[in-house]
């Protein structure tokens, strides 16, 4: 019997490898089994313990890993990284997968793709070649990347960066990304149900935010999240729905400034977690996305949604007409979020294409990865060397 691991660590991750899932579980036979490994963020109550999220989605999850998810300090980080390769390097010495699947950049997956490394398990990645200068991801991306056979870009551009990292063209592809998919295809709450589910009524003019650390900047956190917060209140009209910070180095502080904060602002409203099919029926509805996510980059265009992006966390990812970029002072935040609530930015996202797919990525891996795995992935790759003109 032929077995592959899904990996997912954290609720943004999972609502990205949501549809590949489905796809890839019709083609589970007596042959052939697509097994989901949860872990990370999903597994705990202080990030909204999504798990359950996954369990509502009617997706079955067969392994359970629980590793540490601190993250007040770089050396909190380093030593969730060491627990998660531990945990993960056991797992695939025990069952000897025939390929792992791993979306992204988190630290936790580079983690599981050195496991995979050692047990000479091959990975097949998605969403690598993405730029994003402020984060850490950056590196950790491109790392998992060389350590992958097969390759899912989300965007042209990406392919080429991952076949300019020595990658052979014939295993990289681009079929969009599976954010879009979800958008495309994946049902959704009408805006009263999805409203009422946050305690909200149905005729209030809102938007959603998520706002996370940027962990290639030293700058005081704390001041960070508190010019956003007071860019927020500058905006009685509006209500602002807010999805904590993910488990990256700071996540954790801002977590606690919000909590401690949110009694200060009647239109401020902190959810440690949303799930996929409420976050994007809010989104759906929604005035603009604002933070410094991926999904205000990757996801809201596809909804014609304005998206305010602040700093430099996603800076250097591939970027519709219907983005911001501003600074991180209040004013700066403030006059982005103006721009994105006047009639001038509504018509243009109107008309705002999307750079990441058609919405049908998913059949597209699925079929791809199931033909790769009869025909087999090889763990020696030769360098592909691409001719460069000085």
């Amino acid at each position: 019997m032929k077995r592959i691991a899904v990996i997912t660590a954290t609720r943004a991750e999972y609502g990205l490898l949501f549809p590949l899932i489905k796809e890839l579980r019709k083609y589970e036979n007596s042959k052939f089994v697509v097994e989901l490994i949860v872990t990370g963020t999903h597994l705990t109550e202080e990030y909204g313990k999504t798990k359950e999220n996954i369990i509502n989605d009617g997706i079955r999850i067969d392994q359970e890993i629980h590793i540490p998810v601190k993250s007040d300090s770089r050396l909190d980080i380093a030593n969730n990284q060491a627990e998660t390769l531990r945990k993960f390097a056991q797992l695939f010495n025990d069952i000897q997968y025939d390929a792992v699947v791993i979306l992204g950049d988190r630290y936790e997956m580079l983690m599981v793709a050195v496991a995979a490394t050692d047990m000479h398990i091959p990975i097949i990645h998605l969403y690598g070649g993405d730029t994003t200068e402020g984060a850490m991801d950056e590196c950790i991306r491109h790392s998992i990347t060389k350590m992958s056979y097969l390759h899912f870009a989300t965007n042209e551009e990406s392919r080429r960066r991952i076949i300019q990292m020595g990658e052979n063209p014939k295993r990289v592809f681009n079929y969009g990304a599976t954010g879009t998919d979800n958008i495309l295809k994946s049902e959704k709450l009408t805006k009263k149900e999805a409203l009422a589910s946050v305690g909200l009524p149905y005729d209030c003019k809102y938007a959603v935010c998520t706002y996370h650390p940027v962990t290639l900047e030293e700058g005081n956190i704390e001041l960070l999240i508190m010019n956003f917060l007071k860019a927020l209140s500058y905006f009685d009209d509006v209500q602002f729905i807010i999805t904590k910070s993910n488990a990256d180095q700071g996540g954790m502080l801002i977590n606690r400034v919000l909590e401690r904060e949110a009694g200060n602002f009647s239109n401020i409203h902190i959810f440690s977690s949303l799930g996929r099919k409420r976050y994007l029926s809010l989104i759906k509805y929604s005035e603009a996305v604002i933070g410094n996510s991926s999904s205000g980059i990757m996801e809201a265009p596809v909804f014609h949604i304005p998206t305010v992006n602040i700093g430099d966390r996603q800076k250097g990812r591939l970027q519709s007409e219907s983005i911001i970029n501003c600074d991180t002072d209040v004013h700066s935040i403030v006059e982005a979020i103006k721009y994105a609530l006047s009639d001038e930015m509504k018509m243009l996202c109107c008309h705002v294409q999307n750079p990441y797919g058609d919405g049908n990525a998913s059949p597209k891996i699925a079929k791809k990865i199931m033909e790769t795995l009869q025909t087999g992935m090889k763990l020696k790759k030769k360098f592909y060397n691409i001719e460069i003109n000085d």
